[in-house]
C-alpha cells in the first residue's frame, strides 16, 4: 500500500509554478482545445448520425445512388474522407497557430537549461 498523504499531493486550487505558470502555455492549451473539442464533437455527431441511420433508416440507406453504390456506402466513405480532412485541417492549424508558439517556448526553455 502507498503511504501517500494528502499534503503530498497538489491541489487543483494551487497556482501553477515554473513553465506551467507561463501565460503562453495557457494560450497554447486554449488554442488546442479551441480546435480539438469542437471538431471532436462535430465528428462524433456525424458518426453517430451515420450509425443511427444505418440502424433505423435502412430503406433510406439502401437507396441506390449510382449503380450498385447506395447511400450507406457513400456516407461510410464520407466518414473516411472526413477523418482525413480533419487530420489535414489540424495539421494546417497546428503549423500556423500551435507550432510557432511551442517552438518559441521550447527554444526559450532550452536556452535557460543550457545556462
Amino acid at each position: 500500500m502507498s503511504s501517500l498523504h494528502l499534503s503530498e499531493t497538489s491541489s487543483p486550487a494551487e497556482a501553477p509554478t515554473g513553465i506551467a505558470a507561463d501565460p503562453r502555455i495557457a494560450l497554447l492549451r486554449r488554442r488546442f482545445r479551441g480546435f480539438a473539442f469542437p471538431m471532436t464533437a462535430a465528428f462524433l455527431l456525424w458518426y453517430l448520425t451515420y450509425v443511427v441511420l444505418c440502424a433505423y433508416a435502412r430503406d433510406f440507406m439502401a437507396r441506390a445512388v449510382f449503380g450498385h453504390l447506395n447511400v450507406a456506402l457513400l456516407l461510410g466513405l464520407g466518414q473516411f474522407a472526413t477523418t482525413f480532412g480533419i487530420a489535414l485541417a489540424f495539421s494546417r492549424y497546428a503549423s500556423r497557430r500551435l507550432d510557432p508558439l511551442a517552438d518559441a517556448l521550447r527554444t526559450e526553455l532550452d536556452g535557460k537549461a543550457a545556462r
